[in-house]
């Protein structure tokens, strides 16, 4: 007898990045690390450049900078030769003690993130979390957002799973096993890169990206506040054109505007609509 699936009929989870969507608005911490270390070994890369891959496990963003062509060729012009898997490793190793050293000064909540947290725990919705920030950057993040309320259910670092990061499901998956989710149609990707919305995608949850506050509009709220209007809507605009590519179901200027698309969503799954 065949038999058809079905989607569920209630959503019990939403899985959040850090960096970008609860904490560092703008996805300062890692894009100034980067640059800073590749200065550190003579190198000069932009910020702009540093953010392309964010999203990606810390070892392999760093693998992807140095694959880039102008980069690239800017480290064999200052080294001598084109970059290898073991001066990734070096820098690797110069970024890691920076961004300790530095997250705490970017872990800051983004404006609302706690009310969110509150209300999607009033719904009965358990919360998971990943992040491309390594299991060391994390020990020292995870108490300070504690301290300011910010306490998901559980939380898995970029290094830690042997299958890989992001753009693959794995970090969402095990958020998924860990918090006895029973099918992954009823949880929610919430992230502000597109490997992260990749990841939700790959792993078959609704996915909502986060523009405004996130690594593809990239200002602080000092910075947003000196831009015009129509400034701030271009920067908008080209983020949410980005997350949408990536495959993002809804985006959203930030985790405040959650809890409105996580009641969409619901009345999707209620109607029988699967990711």
């Amino acid at each position: 007898m065949s038999r058809t699936s079905t989607a569920p009929k209630e959503l019990q989870a939403v899985i959040f990045d850090w960096a970008g969507t609860l904490v560092d608005f703008g996805s300062l911490a890692p894009t100034q690390i980067f640059v800073d270390a590749f200065k550190s070994f003579d190198m000069n890369i932009s910020l702009k450049q540093a953010r392309g891959p964010m999203g990606l496990s810390k070892w392999q963003h760093i693998r992807t900078l140095l694959d880039n062509p102008e980069i690239a060729r800017q480290w064999k012009e200052c080294h001598g030769q084109l970059p290898t898997d073991a001066d990734v490793d070096a820098l690797y190793a110069r970024f890691m003690p920076m961004q300790i050293a530095k997250v705490g000064e970017y872990s800051q909540p983004i404006d609302g993130v706690q009310q969110t947290l509150a209300w999607l725990r009033q719904q009965g919705l358990k919360i998971g979390s990943c992040s491309g920030y390594p299991r060391q950057v994390l020990d020292v993040l995870l108490p300070l957002a504690a301290a300011e309320g910010i306490t998901p259910d559980h939380v898995i670092a970029g290094d830690e799973l042997p299958a890989g990061g992001r753009p693959g499901p794995y970090m969402a998956l095990a958020n998924m096993l860990a918090l006895k989710i029973s099918n992954v149609a009823a949880c929610i990707k919430v992230d502000d890169t597109t490997p992260g919305i990749e990841e939700g995608i790959n792993a078959g949850m609704w996915t909502v990206g986060i523009s405004l506050s996130g690594n593809e509009v990239g200002c602080t709220k000092a910075e947003l506040a000196q831009l015009s209007p129509e400034e701030i809507k271009a920067l908008k605009t080209l983020a949410e054109m980005r997350l949408r590519e990536a495959g993002a179901h809804y985006v959203i200027d930030s985790v405040a505007d959650l809890p409105g698309v996580v009641e969409l969503i619901a009345e999707r799954l209620k109607a029988g609509e699967r990711p």
